[in-house]
C-alpha cells in the first residue's frame, strides 16, 4: 500500500512558481495528483515544470503575470476553477527581498517590496477565500513567510514577512466557521535565486564558497548549477526548495481535523545575511 499523498481531483494555484521554492511546491503538488496553475515571470522555466508534472502523471498550466497587476490573481483562481470545478489550495509564494538598510533604500524599493510581499498576498487570500466559499470547498491557503519575521530587527523585508504572519493569523480568526485552513511556512536560508538580493559583500563570499564568481552578480538570476553547488557546499547553512515543498505538502494533506498553523523550516546552522 502506498503512503504517498494523493491530491487527485484537487486544484492548486502557486504564485512565484518559476524558480526556487515556488517551483518546488508546484511540482510537488502536481506529482501528488493536483492540477496546478503556476504563476511567475519566467515562461520557459514554468513550461519545464509543467512538463515534469506531466511526466509524473499530473496536469498543470502556466501563466506569466505580475501578481501586483489588478485582476491578475483572480485570473489564476478562475483557471484553477475552470480545470477542476473548484479551487482547493492557494499558495502565496511570490515575493521580493531587500536586505539594505532603511536609510539606504528608497520609497520605490519599499513600494515594490510591500506591494508584492503583502498587498498581493492579501489579494490572493481574498480571491481564494471567495472562490472556496462559492463552491463550499474545504480549502487550504498557504502563505510563505520567512524566519526573518521572528526577528525584531530584520528591516523592511522582515517587517513585510511579519505582516504576512499577522495577516494569516487574523484571517484564521475570520474563517473560524469556514472549512478553510491556513498555514504559515517560515523558511530559513534556502538555496534559491532569492540570494541575488543579498548584500554585495555577502554575495562575494557566497561566490568564493561555490567557486564561481563570474556568474554571480547582485540583482541577477543565479544559474541552477550554481545554486546546486551552493547547497552542496553549504549544506548545514542552507536548506533546499524541496524541503519547503515537503512542508507544504505535509500541511495540505492532513486530515480535516488537523490544523497545521505554522511550520518553521531552518538549516542546522545560521548564516548572516547582512
Amino acid at each position: 500500500m502506498s503512503n504517498a499523498p494523493d491530491l487527485k481531483d484537487r486544484s492548486a494555484v502557486v504564485t512565484g512558481a518559476s524558480s526556487g521554492i515556488g517551483r518546488a511546491i508546484a511540482e510537488s503538488l502536481g506529482a501528488s495528483g493536483a492540477h496546478v496553475v503556476l504563476c511567475g515571470r519566467t515562461e520557459s522555466a514554468m513550461k519545464e515544470s509543467v512538463d515534469r508534472i506531466a511526466a509524473a502523471g499530473g496536469t498543470a498550466e502556466a501563466a506569466v503575470i505580475d501578481v501586483c497587476k489588478p485582476g491578475a490573481i483572480q485570473g489564476l483562481v478562475d483557471a484553477a476553477v475552470a480545470a477542476a470545478g473548484h479551487l482547493d489550495i492557494f499558495v502565496n509564494n511570490a515575493g521580493v527581498g531587500s536586505f539594505g538598510t532603511i536609510l539606504g533604500t528608497d520609497v520605490a524599493q519599499w513600494r515594490t517590496l510591500l506591494e508584492t510581499n503583502v498587498l498581493a498576498l492579501l489579494v490572493g487570500c481574498q480571491a481564494a477565500v471567495n472562490s472556496m466559499r462559492s463552491t463550499s470547498t474545504r480549502g487550504h491557503i498557504v502563505n510563505i513567510s520567512s524566519l526573518a519575521a521572528k526577528s525584531p530587527d530584520s528591516g523592511i523585508y522582515g517587517a513585510s514577512k511579519h505582516a504576512v504572519n499577522v495577516v494569516t493569523n487574523s484571517l484564521r480568526l475570520e474563517l473560524i466557521d469556514d472549512p478553510i485552513q491556513l498555514t504559515t511556512v517560515m523558511p530559513g536560508v534556502v538555496a534559491t535565486n532569492f540570494a541575488r538580493y543579498l548584500d554585495p559583500a555577502v554575495l562575494e563570499g557566497f561566490a568564493a564558497m561555490v567557486g564561481d564568481g563570474g556568474s554571480i552578480r547582485p540583482g541577477e538570476r543565479l544559474p541552477d548549477d550554481v545554486l546546486e553547488r551552493a547547497q552542496v557546499a553549504l549544506g548545514d547553512f542552507m536548506i533546499r526548495p524541496e524541503d519547503i515543498a515537503a512542508a507544504v505538502l505535509f500541511a495540505v494533506t492532513q486530515p480535516p481535523g488537523v490544523d497545521v498553523s505554522e511550520i518553521v523550516v531552518r538549516p542546522n546552522k545560521d548564516i548572516a545575511l547582512t
